[in-house]
């Protein structure tokens, strides 16, 4: 086995030859190392994670059957690579979909042309900052639910059509006014852009995760749901409690403090180019590890 194993290594060294690199293929490498980073950056953030281990196991196997020359294996494999393909474009349609509108929200050329973090590269400003951190703190004194979704670079379109639309500056009575109770606008969740309230009572998507805890309300639920299908920030007032709470990222952090929930508000307060997310990522790697 040793042997076979050194052979087929041997007859691949003899064939390996060192091209003559050009401009052309320096670009084309720059161009597929950036799509295959934004692949694993999507896949990072997605359930089709576990699909991609499970896929890297799969190949090494079949790597190893083509090396012992297991031909009934490699027969049953190419055999298998359609329907494999065709099952997880289905199972995965809604992460697809999902990756190609934030595909479409990235605007390629002003990321590579970022020379400044001006106004242009503002979701929204301080003002708007400090009215949504007064306002969910005077609701929490009073045990004001609240559902808030702050948007980022995902486009909540499809979530704003299920609720009302208001185009309103946002400010902290107008928030109050909102979410008073037995008022029309109360129930569901409100959708923010820059520095307007776009829609009141939007349906968000509940969380698929079975493993959180049971003591979450339908306001967390949601909050957590929609942080598994979009970047979005959201800040949930519980109607019990009164504590205020943030998820982002399948991440839900309960009964913050004011100084906090500004602090995440001050980190995607700007525009984040793309040449720095590569720190992030491995920021979270290292967080999750």
């Amino acid at each position: 086995m040793e042997q076979r194993i050194a052979q087929f290594f041997d007859n691949y060294i003899k064939v390996m030859y060192f091209p003559n690199v050009h401009v052309t293929d320096v670009i084309e490498i720059i161009i597929v190392a950036f799509i295959v980073y934004e692949i694993m950056l999507w896949i990072k953030n997605t359930k089709a994670w576990m699909l991609l281990k499970g896929m890297i196991v799969l190949g090494i196997f079949i790597l190893l059957a083509a090396i012992f020359r297991m031909h009934t294996i490699l027969y049953l494999a190419r055999g298998s690579i359609g329907v494999l393909a065709t099952g997880a474009i289905i199972v995965f349609q809604p992460e697809l979909r999902r990756a190609l509108e934030k595909l479409g929200e990235k605007n390629l050329l002003t990321n590579f042309l970022v020379f400044d973090k001006g106004k242009d590269n503002q979701r929204f400003t301080n003002r708007t900052l400090d009215a949504l951190v007064e306002a969910c703190f005077e609701m929490g004194k009073v045990c004001t639910g609240a559902l808030i979704v702050v948007e980022q670079a995902i486009r909540l379109t499809e979530y704003e059509n299920t609720g009302i639309e208001l185009d309103c500056v946002l400010s902290t009575q107008i928030l109050l006014n909102i979410f008073e109770h037995n008022t029309p606008l109360h129930d569901g969740a409100i959708i923010v852009r820059g520095n307007r309230i776009t829609s009141a009572t939007c349906y968000l998507p509940l969380s698929e995760n079975m493993q959180i805890s049971k003591d979450l309300g339908t306001r967390h639920r949601a909050a957590l749901g929609m942080s598994e299908v979009s970047d979005a920030l959201i800040i949930v007032v519980s109607e019990e409690t009164g504590q205020v709470s943030v998820a982002m990222g399948r991440q839900l952090a309960r009964n913050i403090t004011p100084e906090y929930l500004a602090t995440r508000l001050e980190q995607i307060q700007y525009k984040v180019p793309d040449s720095k997310r590569w720190s992030k990522w491995k920021g979270r790697q290292k967080n999750e590890a």
